[in-house]
């Protein structure tokens, strides 16, 4: 199925990157991602759905300071913490801190900030 094309959705994310492979790794064993290569050769992703895709862009510094802020939404945010860590990120906020919402966020190999977000499911 395509992606939803429509006017004011977020469609593409430049994610900067020192070793693109290991970020592509990174990103596609801790989330899933597809990783392609592009036409012009430069290696991009489509997140799990296939809603948001992107690329990673060298020569510019991490984004390690929380400003514009990407979360990534998870079933099991504790699993996908253990992912990330198994996979070379570090977590830099841990679960509840902005509870009652389920959040948390890491720095991926890049040392880029990005939060995740886990829907809570009322009993």
């Amino acid at each position: 199925m395509p992606p939803t094309l429509a006017n004011g959705k977020i469609c593409y994310i430049e994610l900067p990157a020192v070793d693109v492979t290991r970020s592509a790794d990174f990103y596609q064993s801790a989330f899933g991602w597809n990783i392609r290569t592009r036409g012009d050769g430069n290696v991009a992703f489509d997140d799990a759905v296939g809603e948001v895709s992107g690329a990673w862009v060298r020569g510019r510094p991490p984004s390690s300071e929380p400003g514009l802020l990407v979360y990534i939404m998870v079933d099991d945010a504790a699993a996908a913490l253990n992912k990330v860590v198994e996979n070379g990120g570090t977590i830099v906020q841990p679960i509840g801190a902005d509870a009652p919402e389920i959040t948390a966020r890491f720095c991926d190999p890049a040392g880029n900030l990005i939060g995740l977000y886990q829907e809570r499911v009322e009993p």
